[in-house]
């Protein structure tokens, strides 16, 4: 009877302890809809909290069908609500009973990070890009602890931001952006915290429109004051016409600066010809390095963005002392590596070096690009302003000058005078220390050759606007 008693005894432990890993279980699954209310400041309507649809006359900013709200419980993400017209609502996962929910309005804009309801604990989003809204902060925790059962809730949602307008005046019909600004939002939800900091150069991209002092709102962040900035702080997004941004008072949490902050976007900041290509290409009236159309410029390693005295493999950024150990865009397994493991065979921006120095947009022209301007100009070999080049003429008259600036290796400057080398942006992958480039005085030819040599560049732009 004793063996009988214990035998029962082992299996009602047993068949506890899988009751209990069960409801454990279960617990680990719950979810829940809840609804959010969102409360006015003074009003108690939900018409006088956060948000995108801003009236600029008032500095009111309301909710609309659509938006988004994070929710954090116990330090983590647990689900999102979404507004139906009236209130938030949606499900989520796993609350912690007799505490506070925590709700996070991020501008309708997409966190950078994929988000998993119970183990995320920070996100991030990037307001820069306001061209299309107003990507208002705010967040708060709800005026009622989560217990089970209970599925409404209430919250004043406060901005965590500042609504500013620009008096903007520019000949740019792109938009116009500002540098050195705090651009992104970081919340911590173990924390329960809203840090604003600075991505990138700090971009705010306001919208587009030219004239004299158009209005332009946008949504800041938090930050200290800041001075004048220097040239190109302020510029079109098209990349021709530069500024500088102005001097900026202290933004703090729910500004609203209505007066206008002057911007001047006017100087020209690159030439360019359209020569009515079928692709709509505008290639730039003169080098990179060049200050007048048709100058010869500086000269360029192939992915190198600054020119060099001297082009020597020994030199070459890419390079480190012979062809044989090229690394970034080596995408031949026979060539050493040097730590890079990317092998890269297209060209990226920051290493195009009329990308890194006109700006975003400018970049060296395809092999494609090339066959265009050949297939669609006729081509003459002259003199202008003294110089000897190959001159474009194009059907509706506008034409385009390469001068014959030669090329560069080692110490010594190569038929400069006699023939055009440019660079082009593609690699040869049969030979990956090889790169594209044309020339004309012997010919029209595009050939590869050692990407160490110092080319001139001429950039061209598929996305100015006229």
């Amino acid at each position: 009877m004793k063996r009988i008693s214990t035998i029962i005894m082992v299996l009602v432990m047993v068949m506890t302890m899988a009751q209990c890993k069960k409801n454990e279980e279960t617990n680990l699954n719950k979810t829940v809809t809840i609804t959010l209310d969102v409360k006015g400041a003074s009003t108690g309507s939900a018409t006088n909290g956060s948000k995108v649809v801003v009236n600029p006359a008032t500095g009111t900013v309301d909710f609309e069908t659509g938006d988004k709200v994070y929710v954090g419980s116990g330090g983590k993400y647990v689900g999102f609500l979404t507004h139906n017209g009236t209130n938030f609502v949606g499900n989520i996962t796993n609350p912690i009973e007799n505490q506070p929910l925590q709700f996070y309005f991020l501008g309708n804009v997409t966190p950078t990070e994929t988000l998993s309801a119970g183990t995320t604990e920070e996100c991030s989003v990037i307001i820069s890009d306001q061209t299309e809204h107003l990507p208002v902060i705010s967040c708060a925790a709800s005026y009622e602890n989560y217990v089970s059962g209970l599925t409404s809730y209430t919250g004043h949602l406060l901005n965590k931001c500042a609504l500013v307008k620009f008096n903007v005046t520019t000949p740019s019909n792109s938009p116009i952006c500002i540098t050195g600004m705090n651009n992104k939002v970081t919340v911590n939800f173990s924390q329960n915290t809203v840090t604003p900091s600075q991505d990138g150069e700090g971009v705010i991209k306001l919208p587009a429109g030219s004239g004299e002092n158009v209005e332009k709102w946008a949504i800041l962040l938090p930050q200290e004051a800041l001075e004048e900035g220097e040239d190109w702080s302020a510029y079109s997004e098209d990349g021709v016409y530069t500024g500088t941004r102005p001097e900026i008072s202290i933004i703090t949490e729910n500004g609203y600066m209505a007066d206008g902050v002057e911007i001047f976007v006017m100087s020209l900041r690159r030439e360019y010809v359209d020569l009515g290509l079928p692709s709509g290409t505008l290639w730039a009236t003169c080098n990179v390095g060049a200050e007048t159309p048709g100058g010869r410029g500086d000269y360029f390693s192939w992915g190198e963005i600054e020119p060099k005295p001297s082009y020597y493999w020994s030199t070459y950024q890419y390079c480190h002392g012979s062809s044989s150990t090229l690394t970034k865009y080596c995408n031949n397994s026979d060539y050493g590596y040097n730590g890079f493991t990317d092998n890269l065979s297209t060209l990226l921006p920051e290493d195009d070096a009329a990308t890194a120095n006109w700006g975003a947009g400018w970049r060296m022209p395809t092999i494609e690009e090339k066959q265009e301007l050949y297939q669609n100009t006729t081509q003459t070999l002259t003199y202008q302003n003294g110089s000897y080049g190959q001159l474009f003429t194009a059907a509706n008259g506008n034409t385009l000058f390469l001068p014959a600036a030669g090329y560069r290796f080692g110490n010594d400057l190569e038929n400069a005078g006699h023939c055009g080398h440019y660079w082009l942006n593609a690699i040869n992958i049969n030979t990956p220390y090889f790169a594209y480039n044309f020339n004309f005085g012997s010919g029209a030819n595009t050939y590869s050759d050692a990407r160490c040599y110092g080319r001139p560049v001429r950039p061209v732009h598929s996305a100015l606007q006229n």
